[in-house]
């Protein structure tokens, strides 16, 4: 497993293959690709800052991954979350999961996402031509990750 929080950019494709080349067992590997887009709530965004709690937000990343463990069948896991400021089309952060089946692949990257957004903490502020505004949790994100809740 690796959990990641860094400024740096990362390889998409070495950080997928990480995940299989090594493991005969791996069947399939599911990828979640955020960017930074370049308009939110119809305002034009130039940056996003995002801010972490370092060591907490490695600690709840390394939890949800685990709890996905807990569900289905998890051989492997990447995430990746970036801090500092970026730009629109960079790459946020890729969640990615490789199982022996697609099903247990695509719903365990579906979940850990859903979780990163609610249970993460981040903090992320968008540069837009009226001035720097804290984004706020999205309501869609809790209701997202309540339809895993049991």
């Amino acid at each position: 497993m690796k959990i990641a929080v860094q400024s740096e950019a990362f390889d998409l494709n070495a950080e997928v293959a990480a995940l299989y080349q090594a493991n005969p067992k791996v069947g399939a590997v599911a990828s979640f690709l955020g960017l930074v887009r370049d308009i939110n709530e119809g305002q034009g965004v130039s940056t996003l800052s995002l801010e972490h709690y370092p060591g907490m937000t490695e600690k709840a990343l390394a939890e949800i991954v685990a709890d996905a463990g807990r569900r289905w069948e998890v051989l492997d896991a990447t995430v990746i979350h970036r801090v500092g400021t970026l730009r629109p089309t960079e790459p946020i952060v890729l969640v990615a999961v490789a199982s022996g089946h697609r099903g247990d692949a695509f719903a365990a990257c579906e979940f850990i996402m859903d979780f990163l957004k609610t249970q993460a903490p981040f903090w992320k502020k968008e540069a837009t031509p009226e001035g720097e505004r804290w984004v706020d949790a999205r309501e869609s994100d809790d209701h997202a990750a309540a339809r895993w809740r049991v």
